[in-house]
């Protein structure tokens, strides 16, 4: 059980009052409780619906109209939010009506009507092959941690993993010898994701070489595949922080992250030929709707497809 969840399952219950504040905490209650949601997942529904109770001010929940949620999102907006931010919030925002629905705060949830607009689902940036090769290789052995940051992203493109999966990766799910490893994801579902023969040989240097110092400075050793220089899980933030620092290193943008890593893996997957299917079961997409995105990444496959299957190509 993650942190985030052990701490929102032993807060009390609030009491009784109609307060937007109020009525958060007793959703991220019964989001974490009930819903069985993911510690990562319960806090994003928090740090969005924050935003929403910060622009409700004076206005009450039960009285707010069809204009007034359109204007939220105008605020939203105002803020300087990116399209799919916003279309983030607004699916938070749906969710969170939906659970005042069940508590008879609300009759109705006009949330549903706010449309997530095409033009906010962005198509995702991808790196080159080329561009992944030198990102992989970019830490050095002048680096504090470099075997372990070597083998962190081989795993991150190895996998198509979230940085939170790959935080919370354990000894236990590593299976090196059969060349798979196994990643919990949101809502903690577990899927086996197979391992390169690069990613295998990149992790078991770090485990062989490197892990061993970082777990001593620990009283006992720790169960996490990735520990920090103080023997501690590598956090999620950190994981950004280093991937962002390597990109730096070998010239590219500064919004690379290693959900680029994961936009890469799936794009180049289906390049190379992969159902849309299987790669939906690897990145652990819920939804094809999710994965379809995907497909507009890359124009060459999309005409390979037209010329194979379309009667006058």
């Amino acid at each position: 059980m993650s942190p985030i969840r052990r701490r929102l399952l032993h807060v009390q219950p609030p009491k009784p009052a109609n307060t937007a504040k109020t009525w958060l905490e007793a959703f991220q209650l019964y989001a974490a409780g009930e819903c069985h949601l993911s510690g990562n997942t319960v806090a994003a529904y928090g740090r969005d619906l924050r935003h929403f109770v910060l622009w409700l001010d004076q206005r009450s929940i039960p009285k707010l109209s069809i204009r007034d949620l359109a204007d939220y999102v105008g605020w939203l907006s105002g803020r300087g939010l990116a399209p799919a931010s916003i279309a983030r919030h607004i699916v938070s925002l749906k969710v969170f009506f939906r659970y005042l629905q069940l508590e008879g705060v609300l009759s109705d949830n006009l949330a549903e009507l706010l449309g997530s607009q095409k033009l906010w689902q962005r198509v995702p940036k991808v790196l080159s092959g080329e561009q992944v090769t030198r990102l992989l290789v970019a830490p050095g052995k002048t680096d504090p941690c470099w075997r372990r940051d070597r083998a962190l992203l081989e795993l991150l493109y190895a996998t198509g993993c979230r940085a939170s999966e790959i935080s919370n990766l354990r000894l236990c799910d590593l299976h090196l010898d059969q060349a798979y490893c196994t990643c919990r994801g949101k809502g903690d579902k577990e899927r086996m994701v197979p391992l390169n023969p690069r990613a295998v040989e990149a992790v078991s240097l770090y485990l062989r070489e490197e892990r061993p110092k970082l777990a001593a400075k620990r009283p006992t050793a720790p169960e996490w595949v990735m520990l920090s220089g103080r023997g501690r899980r590598l956090r999620r933030e950190r994981i950004w922080e280093l991937l962002k620092q390597y990109a730096r290193r070998v010239g590219m943008p500064p919004e690379v992250s290693p959900h680029t890593l994961r936009h890469s893996f799936a794009t180049h997957l289906l390049t190379g030929g992969a159902d849309l299917r299987q790669v939906q079961e690897l990145l652990g997409h819920a939804s094809i709707a999710t994965t379809q995105i995907y497909t507009h990444v890359d124009p060459t496959r999309l005409k390979a497809v037209h010329k194979k299957f379309h009667p006058r190509a």
